[in-house]
């Protein structure tokens, strides 16, 4: 067959493959278009998920008749004055957006110059249907019918309207975080889904259109390195979610969807999060544009950075920057449904009804009896309380019931006077519950700690401090301790000897399936050794093959210290309950555990009275 050259209807369904692949595709160039034109508000309107309907309207600039005429040409743009591709700074830039889509649907082009009259351009299908004067508000309205109407093969590939509305969303979610100087509304289907406001502050931006919560429980980014900066928002590690969907970067201010930043999160929240816990975050990378090529994708959505390992390196080092000046905090409001939990004993005649209320004439500051047996206090007890003629309880005081004592706490003797709790953010330890969480006392209300949590969180930030002055002090074992194991896992920590060796186990090879244990951290103390062996070889033979060296470390320290930690069930004397509190209070990330969860969570004084109804 010759060489031919193509219809030119054909050259713009082919150019519209690669650009307008879904409705989200359209309206995104559409959007980006508005954007560039200088924009203030920008209304879109969708039906069907934008399969039957995409309109776009905006109060930019406008354009006159004769440029609209060649903005439906094939790469006619407005945006590249001086032909220099790689310093673009604009949005969009090939020209081929509006072409593009109007080949495939039926477009209605409406725009109006301040100081002039509007005019209508109406395209179906490449073809040209009609044109006009056009009355309208200064600025541009795009309409978008029938998408893919008369090109069947691509239509039936469209998602269902919900899925198609949902990257609608998704793509005016990341424009709107791009230009928070800009007014954004998406309405779909008559219902106005998404109103953000002109003027907003990036991180009101980013909350209003993620979660509300973010503010509170977030951190600024703000790093430069070089001639890069990275500005942003991340949340705490314990404020997180069960997928990676709310992470946005940006760079030079378009969005892009990249690997490199999923990579770079991982990297920064390694040791703070679970792996199966992402957190919310958006990022604003700013580059000189010679360092960066935007051109890389039709459609723009993906860049190529000149130097990746450099871009890489500033994404952790901002986002460690800013989880270290965050020191202990945490999410630390309980949740709603925490709450929920709490269930106050309805009075009688108050607010409910209670099976339990003390009958007329009793005093809850009645003595109690505190010895066994049936003692005079308890017979007192039985006759004052005479439960009604016929219930179960008749037949049990009838008899001779066996007393138990009422339930008490034991207070420690107090050695120095009680320390101020105004003066320490995380207050003063009160007590123990069920040997695994601190009760402590702060001037704004009652913070709850929970032991193991916390002291994993500091024993692995005292790991860290030791490995970066040089390495953690060992503690030799008086007989050092054989460890059976697989012998890919021997193989695997035989390997890694040397790096083990600098946080301070010390092993050595025993045979084809053992391993010998001559020394281990000293700040872990007496521990389940050969459980601690077992852990880091199935850490290292899971992740040996995916992480920097830096990682592997990072995660082998999670593991010792997940060890070498207070557990849950050790009973803890109130000096050591305070100590636990001041060194939380000026060690960074002590706000969440190793794997992500909260160390401590505080009951305010407000969430208290609602649960005594005083409020």
């Amino acid at each position: 067959m010759p060489i031919r050259r193509l219809p030119e209807h054909l050259v713009n369904r082919i150019a519209a493959g690669e650009v307008v692949e879904r409705p989200a595709s359209a309206l995104k160039e559409l959007v980006e278009n508005a954007v560039d034109a200088g924009a203030t508000r920008i209304t879109v309107r969708l039906s069907s998920g934008g399969i039957d309907r995409v309109e776009v309207i905006d109060d930019g600039c406008g354009m006159s008749a004769e440029e609209m005429a060649l903005a439906l040409e094939r790469h006619a743009t407005s945006k590249l004055p001086d032909d220099d591709i790689e310093g673009v700074e604009t949005l969009g830039f090939r020209g081929e957006a509006l072409p593009s889509i109007a080949s495939v649907s039926r477009l209605t082009l409406e725009s109006r110059v301040r100081g002039a009259e509007g005019w209508s351009r109406i395209v179906d299908n490449g073809d040209l249907e009609e044109e006009g004067p056009a009355a309208l508000p200064p600025g541009t309205r795009v309409l978008v019918e029938n998408l893919f109407a008369k090109v069947p093969a691509r239509r039936k590939f469209l998602r269902t309207p919900r899925s198609e509305y949902a990257a609608a969303a998704d793509t005016i979610r990341r424009l709107a975080m791009a230009r928070s100087d800009i007014g954004f509304t998406l309405e779909h289907d008559g219902r106005r889904n998404i109103a953000v406001q002109p003027g907003e502050t990036r991180p009101e931006r980013v909350a209003a259109l993620t979660d509300r919560q973010l503010i509170e429980n977030s951190v600024a980014v703000d790093y430069d390195r070089g001639t890069a900066k990275l500005e942003g928002v991340a949340s705490l590690p314990t404020f997180n979610r069960g997928v990676a969907d709310h992470q946005y970067l940006f760079v030079n201010g378009r969005p892009v969807k990249d690997r490199l930043l999923i990579g770079a999160v991982r990297g920064a929240y390694q040791d703070l999060l679970a792996r199966d816990r992402h957190p919310v975050l958006a990022l604003f990378l700013t580059v000189p544009a010679g360092e960066v090529d935007v051109n890389v994708h039709p459609a723009k959505t993906e860049v190529r950075f000149r130097e990746p390992a450099n871009i890489r390196g500033l994404i952790v080092g901002g986002l460690r920057h800013a989880l270290d000046e965050a020191g202990f905090r945490s999410v630390q409001r309980p949740s709603a449904a925490a709450l929920g939990n709490w269930q106050a004993e309805p009075v009688e005649g108050g607010v409910g009804q209670s099976s339990t209320a003390y009958p007329q004439g009793y005093s809850s500051e009645h003595p109690q009896p505190h010895q066994q047996g049936h003692p005079q206090g308890f017979q007192q007890r039985a006759a004052f309380f005479t439960p009604p003629p016929g219930s179960d309880q008749a037949s049990v005081w009838d008899g001779a019931p066996e007393y138990q004592p009422a339930p008490e706490g034991k207070a420690e003797a107090a050695e120095a006077p009680v320390p101020d709790a105004a003066t320490h953010p995380l207050g003063i330890a009160r007590g123990q519950v069920s040997e695994t969480y601190i009760v402590a006392e702060a001037e704004d209300g009652l913070v709850i700690v929970d032991q193991h949590a916390a002291h994993e969180r500091l024993v692995l930030e005292r790991m860290n401090r030791a490995v970066a002055e040089g390495g953690v002090a060992s503690q030799g074992l008086l007989v050092p301790e054989v460890v059976d194991l697989d012998e890919s896992a021997c193989d695997a920590l035989e390997e890694r000897i040397g790096e083990l060796a600098e946080l301070g186990l010390e092993l050595e090879r025993f045979g084809p399936k053992a391993m010998l244990v001559r020394a281990t951290p000293a700040m872990l103390g007496a521990g389940d050794t050969k459980g601690l062996v077992r852990d880091l070889a199935d850490e290292i033979a899971a992740y040996d093959q995916h992480l920097s060296l830096k990682e592997k470390l990072d995660h082998v320290a999670a593991t010792m210290a997940c060890h070498g930690s207070v557990r849950a069930g050790r009973v803890l004397a109130v000096a050591e309950m305070n100590a636990l509190l001041r060194e939380m209070e000026v060690t960074p990330h002590s706000g969440q555990c190793n794997h992500g969860r909260p160390t401590w969570v505080k009951l305010g004084h407000g969430d208290i009275e609602k649960l005594f109804g005083r409020k």
